[in-house]
């Protein structure tokens, strides 16, 4: 991954959603992650690399933490969850592919869970489609193009205290690794 110190240290399309001192819910920040995906300026403003995924932090709604994302053809989130954050992001440009779990996690004291026939859930969101998610939402994300870039933008309530990763095999899901805000800001 690849931090992109070029464009704007900040930007808000309208941060007015939720106001100051209230927590805003997931329907507002899916429209702000909506309104900011529109924002061409916006998003042309982003610096590409076709190495590794870029991106510049947002001032989101209601004090949350927002972030508008490059992703180079063939790269991914890798499955992780964004511990007591709810959020909401929306593809702005090109197309992501989100596979997620339909099923409540323990949310600590495990190191490998060994997941149900059915829970596996897989979404298309193609530029100016998106979802809103809550608590504990465990998913990957991806961008499956062979050839484009996709751009999106993210916001999360409470800003992300911490991102825990997991791995894989078959039904079992296993906790790697728990990244904290000092991590990646």
């Amino acid at each position: 991954m690849s931090v992109s110190p070029a464009g704007p240290p900040s930007a808000s399309p309208d941060a007015s959603a939720g106001a100051v001192g209230c927590a805003p819910t997931q329907a507002e920040l899916l429209d702000f992650v909506r309104r900011s995906a529109a924002d061409t300026a916006l998003i042309s403003s982003l610096p590409l690399d076709p190495d590794g995924r870029t991106w510049v932090r947002l001032d989101g709604p209601g004090g949350s933490e927002a972030w508008l994302i490059g992703w180079p053809p063939g790269t991914g989130t890798g499955w992780h969850d964004h511990a007591d954050s709810i959020g909401a992001f929306v593809a702005a440009a090109g197309e992501l592919r989100e596979y997620s779990l339909a099923a409540r996690l323990p949310t600590d004291g495990w190191k490998t869970l060994e997941l149900t026939e059915g829970v596996d859930r897989e979404r298309r969101l193609p530029a100016g489609q998106g979802r809103a998610f809550g608590r504990h939402h465990v998913h990957e994300v991806f961008n499956e193009s062979p050839d484009r870039h996709a751009i999106s933008v993210h916001a999360y309530y409470p800003p992300l205290p911490r991102i825990r990763r997991y791995s894989r095999t078959g039904q079992v899901l296993r906790l790697e690794q728990v990244e904290y805000a000092e991590d990646w800001q």
